[in-house]
């Protein structure tokens, strides 16, 4: 299989990039989602801090996958699209990349109205803004909005890839697993 795009499927490292992606966004989701859980406890908090590791580990994924999905070729979906499923899925794929660059900034930025200090795999990060709590909340809550809207959005990046597949019968699933 190749390293890089072809028009008839992905490369070997769009996939491996694309599931690596798959499994940060579960762990994510599913760390913040323990946190919530556990309520005022240490395990609670580390689960907080892996949540914000992560997420800045998504960010510096999605900047890696950028370049790359603008300099490859996106392989073709057989039978091709209607034009309507063509700009919805176009616009579900801005949206799942907006969600991936805006939500860990907005963790960040949250982090850092806070007062704590932001460390990605030991490197201590600059602060985006000055302690605020005030300014925190207005951020707490939009970074839970968009992160509610982005339960939603992979749900239905999913149920597409699951409908193309088993009800349409093109090879949109089959472009993005590795070829057996």
């Amino acid at each position: 299989m190749a390293l890089l795009n072809s028009t008839e499927r992905y490369g070997t490292l769009s996939i491996a990039m694309h599931w690596l992606t798959a499994v940060l966004m579960v762990a994510v989701y599913a760390l913040i989602e323990l946190h919530e859980a556990l309520g005022r406890t240490p395990l609670a908090r580390s689960m907080e801090d892996w949540h914000s590791m992560v997420g800045l580990l998504i960010l510096l994924l999605v900047l890696a996958r950028l370049p790359l999905r603008l300099l490859q070729p996106v392989p073709v979906i057989k039978p091709a699209l209607v034009a309507w499923q063509h700009n919805l899925s176009v616009a579900a794929h801005l949206a799942l990349y907006g969600l991936m660059l805006v939500m860990p900034l907005l963790g960040w930025l949250l982090l850092s109205a806070e007062g704590h200090d932001v460390v990605f795999l030991g490197i201590p990060l600059p602060a985006l803004t000055a302690a605020d709590s005030g300014f925190a909340d207005q951020v707490k809550e939009v970074h839970e909005v968009i992160g509610t809207f982005g339960y939603a959005l992979i749900g239905v990046h999913t149920a597409a890839a699951i409908f193309h597949h088993h009800f349409l019968r093109d090879n949109t699933l089959l472009r993005m697993l590795p070829k057996r």
